[in-house]
């Protein structure tokens, strides 16, 4: 992941905001250029140099999905208070909006909706501590923050009769017939990671493999 291009709320001079600082974040040159001579056009934003791309107020990256690396970058820059992370992605595989979420992305906007005005109103949100997600995206966090709110009611938690939205989504998919490749492709994590959930799923559940698991979900209606 290529590195880019301060924190207080804009200072007012001359009536006029200060610009936001804004760093870029893309693995690919061609969508890091794209973006860059958009927001340099606008006198709302400066871009930093890769030298001060800690320092900037906003990191935005710029992505074709979310992989192992890119959420790795995202917790990076989660850590960096003088900073609030925004995601300009290609596609969100499915459990992909909850991993940028934990990572600390409070904003995303599609690639395909990234035109001048938007990129600047995504940079500007970010600087006045806002969020920022198209309404399918948001309907499917309301969604994850309600499955979280019940599981902290239940004082059991995640028991072993329930799934974590991440664990229902993976096993939908083996019911699918998909194996861990695809699974790890579809929804943007590592095929370790997918193992791993999955192994835990029957583990925790006391189940033979991943088609016991698939009948047990399916029975109790988990998936």
């Amino acid at each position: 992941m290529s590195s880019p291009v301060t924190h207080d709320y804009p200072a007012m001079r001359s009536g006029r905001p200060e610009p936001v600082t804004v760093a870029v974040y893309a693995a690919d040159p061609v969508l890091r250029v794209g973006v860059v001579q958009q927001l340099r056009q606008r006198p709302e934003t400066t871009l930093v140099d890769d030298a001060d791309a800690d320092s900037a107020r906003v990191s935005l990256v710029v992505v074709d999905n979310v992989d192992d690396d890119v959420a790795a970058l995202l917790q990076r820059l989660r850590h960096n208070s003088a900073t609030r992370t925004g995601l300009v992605v290609g596609r969100l595989g499915s459990g992909a909006l909850q991993r940028v979420v934990e990572c600390g992305v409070t904003a995303v906007l599609r690639r395909t909706e990234a035109e001048q005005d938007r990129l600047v109103h995504l940079v500007v949100a970010l600087a006045n501590g806002e969020g920022v997600l198209p309404g399918d995206l948001l309907g499917e966090l309301l969604t994850h923050v309600g499955s979280l709110q019940r599981a902290a009611l239940d004082p059991r938690g995640v028991s072993l009769s329930t799934l974590t939205t991440r664990e229902a989504d993976m096993l939908r998919l083996v019911s699918e017939g998909l194996d861990t490749a695809e699974i790890a492709r579809k929804t943007s994590y590592s095929e370790r990671t997918v193992k791993n959930v999955l192994h835990e799923i029957t583990t925790r559940l006391q189940l033979r493999n991943r088609a016991h698991a698939v009948g047990y979900a399916l029975r109790n209606g988990l998936i």
